[in-house]
């Protein structure tokens, strides 16, 4: 997601910061800090391009159905990766897609929940 692009360059290893930033920068023709910034102004689109994700989400607990399937999982690891290492907010509280995610994290025992969240500040509407 190019709206933590900057985030994810901040929490790499020193080794991989170049290249990290090079690859991306080369990808989307402008620096990372140019790529990330306006993100509050883009973040309404981002939320409504995971419509047909949250009428699902709406209608059954799981991407799987009644329980979690592979695509759940896939998409969780996205959500985590935001999770854990950008403070930026993808999703609104009340949003489905986040009650949805918040039982992945309780999965295993709450496996997803031993990785601690960047710090964040409050979830915004």
């Amino acid at each position: 997601v190019n709206l933590i692009l900057g985030d994810i360059h901040a929490n790499l290893d020193s080794a991989d910061k170049d290249y990290f930033r090079a690859s991306r920068e080369k990808r989307f023709g402008r620096t990372l800090e140019q790529v990330q910034a306006g993100r509050e102004e883009r973040l309404p689109q981002f939320r409504k391009s995971l419509q047909p994700l949250r009428v699902l989400l709406e209608a059954q607990p799981w991407i799987g159905g009644d329980t979690p399937l592979y695509a759940d999982y896939l998409v969780f690891g996205a959500f985590q990766c935001a999770r854990v290492v950008s403070p930026f907010i993808l999703l609104a509280e009340d949003d489905p897609i986040a009650a949805w995610f918040s039982r992945a994290l309780d999965l295993h025992g709450g496996l997803g929940r031993q990785s601690e969240p960047h710090p964040t500040p409050p979830v915004r509407g």
